[in-house]
């Protein structure tokens, strides 16, 4: 018996999972401390940079192959974001699929609707939405029937801050002018709005032609008329995003390690892409030079998604495929870290794997909960549960090698 440095161990030819020890948590928690120095990685931004080119040179310490897949993104930079009432501006963030504010500004009494129920005639209109909101198909219907001249978002992430929304319709921007503001500037905005006061709302931002880059490594199997596999996982988001990001690039790094000491019997490429908040425009990228992949024969796919690991969180399983259900969840329970719940088979996931479903494709999403989603104070190493994330890329590795083979 055989045990590899990953903690891997190869056993009548069949691959089982070691419980991840002291050296894989190290390796884990300075992974997930060099993603935390970079900044906010938002798409094509110095921080998005950043973490494209040491993503790389890990996979490339890792002895990989490392290509740069470039798409073309018109990034969004933000000069002024905030509502003014009385003369007090509170700070925001711009909706980043709708307008900007006519003249840069709109001026007027506001009308408060806490729900989506009805689209409201005010000039401005309140609104309390958590990020989820962005995947309701109420939310948009509202944004398209609104009469208003402008949207306040107070976002309700589950711990207080600016838990910004995604902007699914990044590529086709539609409705008013949204601004996003704090959770914690809730009481203030709607005391205001209910005594008649009249608000000022001002969002303005350029367009920069700019190139975002997704990470992709692949590697040939020894049979290459199989359908390859795709191991993936978005790098991209609206802050560091430590927990929401960290433990599927874990993941992402482990398995690759797992692939180089166990070569697979088919093809694997494995991609790390931006634009994952401006409507998984890396993916999109991706599917373009691979058309077919998303539907039936065309690939499997293992999708790292979000908050995997997050501190606190839950594990879940999304997938319609019952084999990758089965492989996974045996691997995770093996490597010590059993999945919390599997989705219903007929679930459509939030992420990029979305489209891969509706379009009939053979995949499986591991993603997590967490508190601090979308929220600034997501940072390492509070927010992170490094020995989990350690077993869960462990068991998550030992299933990919054997999907591989």
């Amino acid at each position: 018996m055989a045990v590899s440095r990953r903690g891997l161990l190869l056993c009548g030819g069949a691959l089982v999972t070691a419980a991840a020890g002291p050296a894989d948590e190290a390796r884990a928690a300075g992974w997930l401390r060099a993603w935390d120095s970079q900044g906010t990685h938002r798409t094509a931004t110095p921080g998005d940079e950043a973490g494209a080119d040491w993503l790389a040179a890990e996979a490339r310490g890792l002895g990989a192959g490392v290509a740069f897949e470039s798409f073309a993104v018109s990034r969004i930079d933000v000069d002024v974001a905030f509502v003014e009432i009385e003369g007090e501006r509170i700070p925001g963030e711009k909706m980043f699929d709708a307008p900007d504010t006519p003249d840069g500004r709109v001026m007027a009494l506001a009308s408060v609707g806490p729900g989506l129920g009805d689209p409201g005639q005010g000039d401005i209109h309140i609104l309390e939405l958590p990020p989820a909101a962005v995947y309701s198909p109420e939310f948009a219907r509202f944004r398209r029937e609104s009469k208003s001249k402008a949207l306040v978002v107070i976002t309700r992430g589950e711990a207080p801050g600016l838990a910004l929304l995604n902007a699914e319709s990044f590529t086709a921007p539609f409705g008013p002018p949204i601004l996003q503001v704090a959770s914690t500037e809730r009481e203030k905005i709607f005391a205001a709005a209910r005594r008649g006061a009249a608000l000022r709302v001002s969002v303005r931002s350029r367009r920069t032609a700019s190139q975002a880059r997704n990470v992709v490594v692949a590697m040939a199997g020894r049979d290459r008329s199989r359908p390859p596999l795709v191991v993936m996982t978005p790098r991209s988001s609206w802050w560091q995003s430590t927990s929401e990001r960290g433990g599927g690039l874990v993941c992402w790094l482990e398995t690759l390690r797992a692939l180089r000491e166990n070569p697979p019997g088919r093809d694997v490429i494995l991609t790390a892409n931006s634009g994952h908040e401006l409507g998984h425009t890396g993916l999109d990228a991706f599917l373009a030079t691979r058309p077919g992949w998303d539907r039936p024969g065309g690939a499997s796919w293992v999708h790292y998604g979000a908050n995997i690991g997050a501190a606190g969180g839950q594990l879940f399983i999304q997938s319609s495929a019952d084999d990758l259900r089965a492989l996974f969840s045996a691997e995770l329970g093996r490597a010590g870290r059993a999945v919390d719940r599997m989705a219903e088979k007929s679930v459509v996931p939030n992420g990029e794997t979305r489209d891969i479903h509706k379009a009939g494709g053979h995949y499986l999403t591991l993603v997590g909960s967490n508190r601090l989603f979308h929220l600034p104070q997501d940072r390492f190493p509070d927010a992170v549960d490094v020995a989990g994330i350690a077993r869960i890329a462990a068991g998550s590795a030992a299933a990919v090698v054997g999907l591989s083979r």
